[in-house]
C-alpha cells in the first residue's frame, strides 16, 4: 500500500495518485484536512497501528510507501492529533518516506543549507542576514546588486533590494532578512528522485521566475542535460540531506560557474515537468514502489 497525503487537488499529489493508478498499485491519497481521520499507533517495541479513513481502516503496517504535501493544521484542533501521529508515523516507519520529517526540517534554515552545498562544491552567493538598515546599505554598496528573501522555507517573493526605500529599510529591525548578491546567468531546476535527475532550465527578466506571469514577463522552460561533475554533486547533496526527492535550484554564471541557492525538500516539480514532458511523477511513483 503506497500512501499520499495532503489535499488532493494539489497538483504534484494529483500525478503522483496518477501515475500509481496507470501501473494498478493499491494507493490511497488522504486529505487529513477534510476526511474524517483517526490514528492508532504504537512505537514501543514495535511500528504498528491503523489509520481510520471515514470510515474504512488502512493497517500502518501494511504502507509500504509514503509521499507527503500536508498542510499544517490549527494547534490543539482534532486535526492537528492526526498530523502529529502520522508525522511521527512517517518519521519511524520502515517504508520509503518521501520525505522524512526530521530530514525535511533543514528547509527551515537557508543558511543551514547553503552550507551543505558548499560541503559538496557548489557557490553560493555573498549573504548578509540582518535586523541593520545600516548594514544592509553597507553589504548593497559592495555588491552591483542585491536581492532580499526569507531565511526560512517559507515561500517569498525574491526582489531587488532599494536603497532609496526608507521606510522598508526601518522594517528590518523587526525581522532578520536575507540579503544576497545577485549573481548573473542561467536558472537551472533539478529534480532528484532517487538515483534519477530532471534538469530544466529556466530563462526568465524576471528576478523571481515563479511570479514572472504575475509580472507581465515571460518564462521560457527546457530541459537540459547537466555536465556529469554538477549531476554527481546534486546526487551527493541529496544524499547528504537525506532527501530521495529534492528540487535543487543552481543558476549558472557565463564564466560557468555553478551557483547553489536551496534544496526544497517537498518540490512542486508539476510546474516544471508540464513545461518539458519530464516524467518526474512517473519515477516518483516507480520510487515509492521500489521497497
Amino acid at each position: 500500500m503506497i500512501l499520499l497525503w495532503g489535499p488532493p487537488t494539489d497538483p504534484p499529489l494529483a500525478a503522483v495518485f496518477a501515475a500509481l493508478s496507470r501501473r494498478s498499485a493499491p494507493a490511497a491519497l488522504i486529505d487529513a484536512e477534510t476526511a474524517a481521520c483517526s490514528v492508532l499507533l504504537t512505537v514501543d517495541p514495535v511500528v504498528c497501528g491503523s489509520l481510520g479513513v471515514d470510515g474504512a481502516e488502512i493497517d500502518l503496517a501494511a504502507v509500504d510507501g509514503l509521499y507527503l504535501r500536508p498542510g499544517v493544521p490549527a494547534a490543539g484542533s482534532e486535526r492537528a492529533a492526526v498530523h502529529e501521529a502520522l508525522w511521527a508515523f512517517s518519521e519511524v516507519t520502515s517504508a520509503i518516506v518521501l520525505n522524512r520529517p526530521a530530514a525535511m526540517a533543514g528547509n527551515g534554515s537557508k543558511p543551514y543549507q547553503a552550507a551543505q552545498a558548499r560541503a559538496v562544491g557548489f557557490a553560493t552567493p555573498d549573504t548578509l542576514i540582518t535586523t541593520s538598515a545600516e548594514a544592509a546599505r553597507d553589504f548593497a554598496r559592495q555588491h552591483r546588486e542585491v536581492i532580499y528573501k526569507s531565511t526560512s522555507g517559507v515561500r517569498s517573493v525574491v526582489a531587488t533590494l532599494d536603497l532609496t526605500d526608507d521606510e522598508r529599510l526601518a522594517d528590518l529591525e523587526t525581522c532578520p532578512t536575507q540579503l544576497q548578491e545577485r549573481v548573473p546567468g542561467v536558472d537551472v531546476r533539478v529534480h532528484v528522485v532517487g538515483p534519477l535527475l530532471f534538469a530544466c532550465e529556466v530563462r526568465s527578466s524576471a528576478v523571481d521566475y515563479r511570479y514572472a506571469v504575475r509580472d507581465g514577463l515571460d518564462v521560457e522552460i527546457r530541459s537540459t542535460e547537466l555536465p556529469p561533475e554538477i549531476a554527481a554533486r546534486c546526487l551527493t547533496l541529496a544524499a547528504l540531506a537525506e532527501l530521495p526527492l529534492a528540487g535543487i535550484d543552481l543558476r549558472r554564471t557565463p564564466d560557468g560557474a555553478w551557483y547553489c541557492f536551496e534544496i526544497n525538500p517537498s518540490p512542486g516539480f508539476t510546474y516544471y515537468a508540464d513545461a518539458t514532458g519530464q516524467p518526474v511523477a512517473d519515477a516518483i511513483a516507480e520510487l515509492l514502489l521500489a521497497s
